[in-house]
């Protein structure tokens, strides 16, 4: 079951100004955080304060952390840079691009651009030291990552997880990305929402309220071409990864049902009873 829910979107008022300070260990991290970092680090911090766990407790090794991260983030003024530095008569260079073009670009960027480095920022700044699962870039892939964490409270390796999915879609090379394919853009928007779950009896043993119970969860794979058109059906969720998580933070009462169809062949569908 969930018992903490947590969601960033900065198009629905969650904004980046200053968000996150709160949840950070010292301020001066902040340097090294990009938008996603940001994003999941205020969505989980979210997630552990509805959960009411916090302190020494996130230290505990039965705790599991699994995050999805979206496409890979970067800004079209900061690859000008480079590719200017790293070309010699419009070709690249690798000698330019190792001794000019890298010396163009901030030398944190690419701290804010890994897809390891948000799950590094909530597991430094909450104190959490169980295992870890990384995936990347869809919704797809967020499923995945749940599977893994029921499978972990099912066979006992943990007693509570905390399922994060986030994705930095408004910049330049995800906007690329997705301009190369043949179907229309669909909207995207930045987003991080977080999961945290454990087994009915660990939250009825520190009486934590249940926020949402997972009733089923199916996970299937088609395959097809990858160079080829998309599975039918197949569609990109406007939230990426979070869109699961945001749907669950958004719904108040009843029964929430959630599906995903995705490009890479991934079909999964979850169904949560709110509480």
């Amino acid at each position: 079951m969930a018992t903490g829910l947590g969601a960033c979107v900065p198009a629905q008022g969650c904004g980046l100004d200053g968000a996150v300070l709160p949840w950070l260990k010292a301020r001066k991290m902040r340097k090294y955080m990009g938008k996603q970092d940001e994003l999941a680090v205020v969505a989980a911090g979210g997630a552990l304060r509805m959960a009411g766990v916090a302190g020494e407790a996130l230290a505990s090794p039965r705790i599991g952390v699994y995050l999805c991260v979206g496409y890979i983030p970067f800004e079209r003024a900061d690859i000008e840079l480079l590719t200017q530095g790293s070309t010699r008569d419009g070709a690249f260079s690798m000698e330019l691009f190792s001794t000019v073009g890298i010396e163009q670009v901030n030398p944190l960027l690419t701290f804010r651009c890994l897809p390891n480095m948000p799950i590094f920022h909530v597991s430094l700044n909450f104190g959490l030291r169980g295992p870890y699962f990384v995936t990347y870039p869809g919704i797809g892939q967020l499923y995945l990552a749940l599977e893994r964490a029921v499978r972990a409270l099912d066979a006992g390796e943990i007693d509570q997880a905390l399922v994060t999915g986030v994705a930095d879609q408004d910049n330049f090379l995800v906007d690329y990305h997705f301009g190369r394919l043949p179907e229309p853009r669909a909207a995207r928007r930045d987003a991080a929402a977080a999961l945290f779950l454990e087994t009915r009896s660990h939250a009825e043993a520190r009486g934590a309220q249940p926020r949402a119970q997972l009733d089923a969860l199916e996970i299937g794979y088609r395959p097809h071409d990858p160079f080829g058109p998309p599975p039918a059906g197949a569609a990109d969720d406007a939230l990426g990864p979070a869109s699961l998580g945001c749907a669950l933070h958004a719904a108040t009462a009843g029964e929430l049902s959630h599906a995903a169809s995705t490009r890479d062949g991934i079909a999964a569908r979850s169904r949560w009873s709110l509480q």
